[in-house]
């Protein structure tokens, strides 16, 4: 029996069309995916001890546009500039000590949050399929906050990582989510080939 969710006999959404392009198309959308990464790092509203930015989303959109493996290596190319010193984490910040302070973890888990919903878009959950590219932003979200606030566990316990770093970030997942998925929806159908 087949799952019709996971099934890929309907062609990928694919606007981008990027897996028919040339290895310089594809690191130019690198290039212009990390520009896109840090723009979306500097729309943020401070809270202690993890900001609320436009990552997630930035994050989900390039995963679900680029394909799992482009999108992982996109994002994986954007935390290894700001780990080298470019201002592109959240706020402008820079510096290996992100990767290691109570961000870390919602860091680390952004190329798997990526390839996660590119994985699904690539399967039909794309703007094909509005509701279904809605869930996998979804769990690309909540992926984040997991791995994420298992982080930040370690580093200020569990109760208060639950507090502090899970349940004030549900609503920005699910509206995100949503804002994703309209976005996919609104771009105009490519069938990938």
């Amino acid at each position: 029996m087949t799952d019709i969710a996971f099934s890929s006999a309907k062609p990928s959404f694919s606007p981008l069309r990027l897996k028919e392009r040339s290895l310089g198309w594809q690191a130019g959308a690198v290039v212009l995916g990390t520009l896109f990464l840090a723009l979306s790092s500097y729309i943020e509203v401070p809270m202690v001890p993890v900001p609320v930015t436009m990552q997630t989303f930035a994050v989900t959109l390039v995963g679900a546009l680029y394909g799992w493996r482009l999108g992982a290596i996109t994002i994986a190319a954007w935390l290894i500039e700001g780990a080298v010193g470019f201002p592109v984490l959240a706020g402008g910040a820079a510096g290996v000590q992100h990767f290691v302070g109570p961000t870390g973890g919602y860091l680390f888990a952004f190329p798997v949050v990526g390839a996660l919903v590119g994985w699904l878009a690539e399967r039909g959950w794309n703007g094909g399929r509005v509701v279904l590219a809605f869930v996998a932003m979804l769990l690309g979200n909540l992926l984040c906050l997991a791995l994420g606030t298992a982080w930040l566990a370690v580093i200020i316990g569990a109760e208060k990582a639950v507090a502090f770093g899970f349940l004030p970030f549900v609503l920005g997942g699910l509206l995100k989510s949503a804002l994703g998925a309209a976005t996919l929806m609104a771009l105009p159908r490519g069938k990938a080939k």
